[in-house]
């Protein structure tokens, strides 16, 4: 089963509200298979330049902020800047820290006519380890992905 196929099979089985739901290693495959394929990275800029980033070329990364910093409160422009830089039939992988933000997206871009959203499960950082610490539990980091740092 391909990557897409598999992540669709996961949004059924999970009865999620867009097109389906990849690990950060299926995420990353589909990087390197298809250079059409966008990730939508909708963590903060300074979530973005403190902590880092997925080691992914620019055409391909696309940042468009899901809440702004400071604060945290919701980027009014979201789906017009994620109109600039996707087309509603492209796949788009949405990522955010933890994988919170990113389900959000992925169903507010569902829901305004984008066709292939998925996200990417435990985001970019993971869940809190029993110390308080993240990249330890999941995500883009812990599986090893290439990520550039702050």
């Amino acid at each position: 089963m391909d990557i897409i196929e598999n992540g669709r099979l996961r949004g059924r089985q999970q009865a999620l509200p867009y097109a389906g739901a990849l690990t950060p290693a299926e995420a990353y495959d589909l990087l390197q298979q298809d250079p059409r394929v966008r990730l939508v990275d909708v963590r903060t800029d300074a979530e973005r330049d403190w902590v880092g980033r997925p080691a992914i070329p620019d055409p391909q990364h696309a940042s468009v902020q899901w809440s702004l910093y400071p604060g945290g409160t919701p980027n009014p422009d979201f789906l017009r800047q994620l109109d600039e830089v996707a087309g509603k039939d492209d796949v788009l992988l949405f990522l955010c820290r933890s994988g919170v933000r990113s389900r959000h997206a992925a169903r507010l871009a569902t829901e305004h006519g984008y066709v292939n959203c998925f996200d990417i499960l435990e985001g970019f950082e993971g869940d809190k380890d029993q110390q308080g610490h993240r990249k330890t539990v999941g995500g883009w980091c812990h599986a090893g992905l290439p990520w550039k740092g702050a």
